[in-house]
């Protein structure tokens, strides 16, 4: 890679199993599935690849398995021009997402970790230059804590800090995070880990608010924090202000990946110079438009692609850090 990268993504890369049906099955039952795909993916993956598609020049460390799934895992990020020259190849099986989408576009995943189980400390030390120098830091949860723990310290940059899924970081580490990217079962998930006693306030408050939990994780001392929320769109609080962000109205196919490609739009927005409230008014149109077709990075739109828009505007929000 010649001279600094914009977005830097350290974290996982898996194959996705997508496999579609009527509904989702019940514990214990077994259902007959209407389709079968394989699909690149890893949240990781998913995040370069939407930052990039969304102009950012990005670089992808971390690593895939010595089997037949590694040839499937990696086209689509070359293909959206992501660096993948640090993307390690470990002995044993690539991550494996098994994905099950139903009619409803809900989705059921669950992940075998392969190859990522070797991005650790070591391995994200080897890459110490480029992960200081970016501009901007993606770290998710699909990698071994002491890896993404490592690339948080080396971030001289921005940090976003996607804890999807919620793993045991230090609360020093979430305070590095600006912002920290969670949804609204995440925030709670995390309060409970690094901080009880603020999960115990929220407890017995109201359980829907969420502008509480964001406060709570403000709390923690952590710089701002964007909660998604689906649909409903997302939080957003820093310095600045605090503000609900509506997301467009769309016919949702597939909602698998939908927030990486959140996450990956807001990094590039933010590479960009845009504000965090900015970034994440592109990024809920970014991710509104990657539940329109099926999968997860083929759904990620590029610059000149058309994103959805809304009529509701943006509103100012309470939030006591």
């Amino acid at each position: 890679m010649h001279g600094s990268a914009e977005v830097v993504v350290v974290g996982s890369i898996n194959v996705d199993q997508v496999v579609t049906v009527d509904r989702l099955p019940l514990p214990g039952e077994t259902l007959i599935g209407t389709s079968m795909t394989l699909l690149p993916g890893g949240k990781g993956a998913n995040q370069a690849v939407a930052a990039a598609r969304r102009g950012a020049a990005t670089t992808m460390i971390g690593a895939v398995g010595d089997d037949v799934h590694a040839s499937a895992a990696l086209p689509l990020l070359v293909e959206s021009g992501v660096d993948v020259e640090r993307v390690a190849t470990a002995e044993g099986p690539t991550g494996l997402a098994v994905v099950s989408v139903g009619s409803d576009s809900e989705n059921t995943i669950v992940v075998v970790p392969g190859a990522n189980a070797s991005v650790d400390e070591e391995a994200v030390a080897r890459h110490a230059e480029v992960v200081s120098r970016a501009a901007v830091v993606v770290l998710q949860g699909e990698i071994p804590v002491s890896g993404i723990e490592r690339a948080a310290r080396l971030a001289t940059g921005r940090l976003v800090l996607n804890l999807a899924p919620v793993v045991a970081v230090s609360a020093e580490v979430v305070r590095l995070a600006d912002p920290l990217v969670l949804n609204e079962h995440e925030g709670r998930l995390l309060l409970e880990l690094v901080a009880p006693e603020a999960a115990e306030r929220l407890a017995g408050g109201d359980a829907s608010d969420d502008a509480a939990v964001v406060a709570e994780l403000r709390g923690l001392g952590v710089a701002s924090v964007v909660l998604t929320r689906g649909a409903a769109g997302a939080l957003v609080s820093d310095a600045s202000g605090s503000w609900s962000v509506p997301s467009p109205r769309v016919r949702a196919v597939d909602s698998s990946g939908a927030g990486d490609a959140f996450v990956g739009a807001l990094s590039a927005a933010l590479a960009s110079g845009s504000s965090l409230l900015e970034a994440a008014q592109e990024a809920v149109r970014v991710g509104a438009y990657s539940v329109t077709t099926t999968g997860t990075q083929p759904s990620y739109p590029g610059v000149d692609d058309e994103l959805p828009s809304t009529d509701e505007q943006v509103t100012a929000i309470e939030v006591r850090a």
